[in-house]
């Protein structure tokens, strides 16, 4: 019998503070530096966005999204044999130990099942279900809970009007199982280092002390021309893959960065923006989490049903991209 692996199961969290605009241009104004909702909507489309709390971490982000998801799926956590978490923004400095045993930890899971993180920033839940996706088929696990998960306010510059107005914090989690129907239909994922500069933390550890910069740094305009074009390519590459063309796809959940990047994929795609799931306005970008998050809200509103098609897209800094078509 052919095994697939299939998403049971959805969840997803926001942190409390809700910031919207006008909040961010209150706090950035008394700092001397100007800003307005306007200014950010007509360049984002984003609206408002979510902050963690300072006692919250990553991992208590997604532990709040995985418990949904596996109540969805119907799946205690003693039937989970694999965590995997994509986060830029880990519990620990150095990434160790992994976001994923600490999130495995709190959920209460025992028995040794294996948990790792996945580093490919807002490309990072497209990677993470493709590992698990290949992983399932395989037959070394069964169960998988995927986690995108971002505390990005911790590592933004709130003098840089540019960036500090276009990030948030949540999770979005989904619970993978392998299945005798087809779920995951194609997944496609590239990187191409050469354009490391363009998006980054350029910091590192010297003796123990920081060297360089810690906050998030980003050149706008070539992430925006690079990440249409590779968004478009891969989604096409997927669908290939899978034998089926835009005109297949139900719902286009792409990475929630910016809402002209969004707008111009599903354009190139010749897909109808009616069918594309957008949180950007309300969420910012989440990273990792933005896919997840926007998958967990369509799916609990009645948008996404069960037998859709649902074409996921990410890119990020790496700089990476890839795409899932997943049918629900």
């Amino acid at each position: 019998m052919t095994v697939y692996s299939k998403i049971i199961g959805t969840g997803s969290y926001l942190p409390g503070q809700r910031v919207t605009n006008d909040d961010l241009a209150a706090q950035l104004a008394a700092k001397g530096i100007e800003t307005s909702d306007e200014w950010i909507v007509t360049r984002s489309g984003i609206s408002a966005r979510h902050y963690a709390a300072p006692e919250q971490n990553a991992s208590d982000l997604a532990v709040e999204a995985a418990r949904k998801a596996l109540e969805m799926a119907a799946k205690d956590v003693s039937e989970i044999d694999l965590v995997i978490v994509a986060s830029s923004t880990p519990d620990f400095h150095g990434s160790f130990p992994s976001t994923a045993c600490i999130v495995q930890n709190k959920l209460g899971m025992k028995g040794g099942g294996a948990a790792f993180d996945v580093q490919a920033v807002c490309s990072g839940f497209v990677y993470a279900v493709s590992v698990a996706d290949a992983f399932i088929k395989s037959g070394a696990h069964k169960n998988v809970l995927v986690i995108g998960a971002e505390v990005f306010s911790r590592i933004l510059n709130f003098e840089d009007r540019t960036t500090c107005v276009l990030f948030g914090d949540g999770a979005g989690a989904v619970v993978m199982t392998a299945s005798s129907e087809p779920g995951i239909l194609a997944t496609k994922l590239h990187a191409d280092g050469s354009h490391s500069d363009i998006l980054s933390i350029p910091g590192n550890l010297a003796g123990g002390a920081l060297a360089g910069s810690g906050y998030l740094h980003m050149d706008g305009p070539a992430v925006f021309k690079l990440a249409v074009s590779v968004l478009e390519e891969v989604a096409t590459e997927t669908l290939e893959a899978a034998k089926m063309t835009p005109s297949d796809v139900d719902w286009l959940i792409p990475h929630q960065a910016n809402i002209r990047i969004m707008k111009g994929t599903a354009r190139k795609l010749k897909m109808p923006e009616e069918k594309m799931v957008v949180t950007v306005d309300q969420h910012g970008n989440t990273s990792a989490a933005s896919i997840p998050l926007a998958l967990d809200l369509a799916v609990r509103d009645g948008r996404v049903k069960p037998g859709h098609n649902v074409l996921m897209e990410g890119v990020g800094g790496g700089f990476t991209w890839g795409a899932i078509l997943a049918r629900m």
